[in-house]
């Protein structure tokens, strides 16, 4: 089991740093942020930007690997998010994680964009993947799509990462798995809306589909399942106890990954860092 943790990109950098330094001290396997222009749990609160925020990561750590959690189409496009994409791979010498998801509507809305039923945004999203992974494996890219469209764009130079960085893809529904066990290096899910027992039966239906995605598609060795612990309403950190219950869940699950956020002092993921201690010293290995 490999283990991650989400700093939310709230914090003045001076504030940031030191965070995402201890993470890494701590010995987590990989550091994540959101990548939104404002999230819903947080609609008042300062927000930074993901890209930059990572690239500052990359200067203060230098083993984990990082990764946006999750970014999507509602304000992304494929090339310019490819140059950023390129940019971060590079200055952490290829420890980017690349999370990627259908979105919701909040910052489509934020800028303007039409509101989509889930079937479009579905499609999008599908449509998001493919052209983000030609443009980062190909050059002289040219694509007229539903949604997005490119004339002849430079795409050098190539990501550290061989052919690019891992995509990480969200998915909870029968199309979204589908596209996650095709196109996707991993799988990331934080479950649906439900009290805690609920939630685990829903993990264990999502689990046992992308099983049998990725077997009728002969892949499996090497795609990474990413688990938020978080997702079910109960913050992972509350106790050390409840920590280690959930990690065995998702382990017998099949999970190979599982993400939970730093504690905040107040609001979501309110904890304590003594709790985030005990769980590091239990189960991570220390540089």
């Amino acid at each position: 089991m490999r283990f991650g943790i989400t700093i939310l990109p709230e914090h003045r950098w001076s504030d940031a740093a030191p965070l995402w330094r201890a993470a890494e001290e701590l010995g987590f396997d990989h550091l994540w942020t959101y990548d939104h222009l404002t999230w819903g749990g947080l609609p008042d609160s300062p927000w930074f930007g993901t890209m930059p925020t990572l690239t500052a990561a990359a200067m203060v750590t230098s083993r984990a690997r990082l990764g946006t959690f999750v970014s999507s189409p509602n304000f992304r496009d494929p090339v310019t998010f490819m140059r950023d994409i390129l940019a971060v791979d590079d200055i952490s010498a290829g420890r980017l994680i690349v999370g990627i998801g259908v979105g919701g509507d909040r910052d489509s809305q934020v800028i303007g964009q039409p509101t989509l039923s889930t079937r479009e945004r579905v499609d999008r999203y599908e449509e998001f993947v493919t052209r983000l992974d030609t443009v980062l494996r190909e050059d002289h890219v040219s694509y007229d799509g539903a949604y997005f469209r490119a004339n002849d764009a430079r795409t050098l130079p190539r990501a550290v990462q061989n052919p690019r960085p891992p995509f990480i893809l969200a998915a909870n529904g029968p199309r979204s798995i589908s596209i996650a066990a095709e196109r996707g290096n991993g799988w990331v899910t934080y479950g649906k809306p439900a009290d805690e027992p609920t939630w685990w039966a829903g993990l264990a239906d999502v689990s046992e589909r992308m099983t049998c995605a990725l077997a009728a598609r002969e892949r499996e060795d090497d795609f990474e399942r990413h688990l938020n612990l978080d997702g079910g309403g109960a913050y992972a950190l509350s106790s050390v106890e409840h920590f280690a219950d959930m990690v065995g869940r998702a382990e017998e699950l099949g999970f190979t990954d599982v993400i939970t956020h730093w504690p905040r002092p107040d609001g979501p993921y309110a904890g304590s860092r003594d709790v985030l201690e005990a769980v590091a010293d239990r189960y991570l290995t220390r540089p």
